[in-house]
């Protein structure tokens, strides 16, 4: 049951959502741990909203698919769409539980401060997964926001070829060389990125 905030309401005596983020390098499984979250909820009779930012369109606008077969429909962001509104009205019709959020690194600032207006006027928990850095090694717009504004922060590790925890990734043209320069939003899988160590990552690049 969602509960109807209002502005005499008494905060103290409830238990407010949170925002979670979960970030990492490339390739660490974390559209997996969305999918798998949200069929955890939805086992248990609850209801969830998976939304993905129309940009990521390697498998098709509005689908989720891991790199292990999991597969799912999303509701598709464009950069102007109001978050909140989005879930607000969702709610007209069902019980919402979680809202999930897959490369929540292509949100925009206000959208980070949507999901957390989902949690703190809706009372819905919301689970945001993304990478942290670009193959720059700059934080995206929305991984910067859900970094200051999440109340958890929880890292999916993955490795680089050398065994060691991977927190960096290098970018490839097509000829399989190491870039360190190009937009930052450019969409692709293993064929593009390597994720790397931070030693590895400087390695490659020559710096």
């Amino acid at each position: 049951m969602l509960i109807e905030l209002t502005t005499t309401q008494d905060f103290s005596t409830q238990l407010m959502a949170k925002m979670y983020f979960y970030y990492s390098s490339m390739n660490a499984g974390k559209s997996t741990a969305l999918l798998q979250s949200s069929h955890n909820y939805r086992e248990r009779g609850m209801n969830t909203l998976v939304l993905s930012p129309k940009v990521d369109d390697r498998d098709g606008v509005g689908v989720i698919k891991s790199r292990i077969g999991l597969e799912a429909e999303a509701i598709a962001l464009a950069v102007d769409d109001n978050v909140l509104l989005i879930v607000r009205k969702h709610t007209l019709t069902q019980p919402i539980h979680c809202v999930l959020v897959d490369e929540a690194q292509f949100l925009t600032k206000q959208q980070v401060y949507q999901l957390g207006e989902v949690c703190d006027r809706l009372n819905i928990p919301v689970l945001a997964y993304g990478l942290r850095t670009d193959f720059q090694g700059e934080l995206f717009e929305g991984s910067q926001y859900l970094l200051a504004w999440a109340d958890n922060l929880n890292e999916i590790k993955t490795v680089c070829h050398c065994g060691k925890k991977a927190t960096m990734v290098v970018r490839m043209s097509e000829e399989g060389e190491p870039l360190l320069e190009g937009e930052q939003v450019e969409i692709g899988g293993n064929d593009r990125y390597v994720s790397m160590c931070r030693h590895h990552y400087k390695e490659t690049l020559g710096l």
